[in-house]
């Protein structure tokens, strides 16, 4: 009986020992990815980003769309994994990060003069948009306005000027336009993402610009093209740089990009560019990454992401009414995010 206990123990001991079937992987948390930054192009981002959870169920991407200012002060403060601009960052806020940060345009898009005038369809140059935003042009029958839109029926309604409050790069694209066609605004003004407007109330967000306009009479504002046609709010047509009045449309603004020479580090300006049928307030929108991010596995994550949006994602564009970027650019970017260290 002894003899057999011991037998049976040995073969308990031995089979423990022995080769062990393989054990099923406990399945990973998913991976969940922070952003924040460019109202411009929320709409397509929330698109992508819900798209690309799809099909990666693996891969959770929040976006938190607060200005182009509140992102990059959050990517600077390293409070979120990846930021997003419609003007790229100076070379004072990259020398004050703490670590080299990498700039990707991901579309184009265009920002738009838009007013509530019931039906009246209205033309707009840069100098005239100036001297609304300056507080010097105040009503809609002025002088300036019937001179560059003869034989519209222009009200003696006062200019309600709307701005936005926040940190926003849609100002800058706006700011940037309304610079380079007057010296004044220029001087005055400036081109930035936070600005001392002469005159106006502020809104947040391009959501909130649309939304104020759309509720004041007489208002004027400026918001990304996409949020114009959602809100059904009208638009003007923009004199660009060859003395063309020209409307907004993925056509115009793919055409402000035509010629462009894109620097090594993406950062560049597209407004008032040349070329008759150039929308003139036209931008790149951008993602920011730092080039040596210590979550490595994010930093892979975010990399395929964004290859997949440089190609694939660049399909749901249009749609949008964004355009898509240039073959040449997503050639160079793919190339640039071999930089991204994971």
């Amino acid at each position: 009986m002894r003899h057999a206990a011991v037998l049976l123990l040995t073969a308990i001991f031995l089979a423990g020992c022995g080769p062990k079937e393989p054990q099923p992987a406990a399945s990973s948390s998913p991976v969940a990815i922070n952003g924040a930054g460019a109202t411009f192009p929320n709409p397509l981002y929330s698109k992508w980003f819900d798209e690309y959870g799809k099909a990666h169920s693996d891969v959770r991407i929040n976006y938190q769309s607060i200005g182009s200012g509140g992102g990059i002060k959050q990517l600077s403060a390293q409070t979120v994994f990846f930021g997003a601009s419609d003007m790229p960052m100076t070379d004072q806020q990259l020398k004050a990060a703490p670590g080299p940060i990498l700039h990707f345009p991901t579309v184009l898009g265009g920002v738009v003069p838009v007013y509530n005038l019931g039906d009246t369809k209205l033309r707009f140059t840069g100098p005239l948009l100036a001297g609304i935003y300056l507080g010097k042009v105040k009503t809609w029958n002025d002088p300036a306005i019937a001179a560059v839109n003869p034989g519209v029926a222009l009200p003696a309604t006062e200019i309600a000027v709307v701005h936005r409050s926040d940190g926003s790069g849609t100002t800058f694209i706006w700011c940037d336009f309304l610079s380079k066609t007057s010296p004044e605004f220029k001087q005055t003004v400036g081109a930035s993402t936070s600005v001392q407007w002469p005159a106006g109330v502020g809104a947040k967000g391009n959501e909130g610009v649309s939304g104020l306009v759309k509720q004041t009479p007489g208002a004027i504002g400026y918001v990304e093209l996409i949020y114009a046609l959602q809100n059904k709010i009208p638009f003007g047509a923009v004199q660009n740089k060859s003395g063309t009045f020209v409307t907004a449309s993925l056509e115009s603004v793919t055409a402000a990009a035509a010629g462009v020479t894109m620097p090594e580090d993406f950062r560049v300006s597209i407004t008032n560019p040349d070329g008759k049928d150039a929308y003139p307030i036209a931008s790149f929108t951008w993602m920011l990454f730092y080039q040596n991010p210590t979550d490595k596995q994010r930093a892979k994550t975010m990399v395929d992401f964004l290859k997949w949006a440089l190609t694939d994602g660049q399909k749901a564009a249009a749609a949008l009414s964004y355009a898509p970027l240039p073959k040449d650019v997503v050639d160079k970017e793919l190339q640039a995010l071999g930089k991204v260290s994971f």
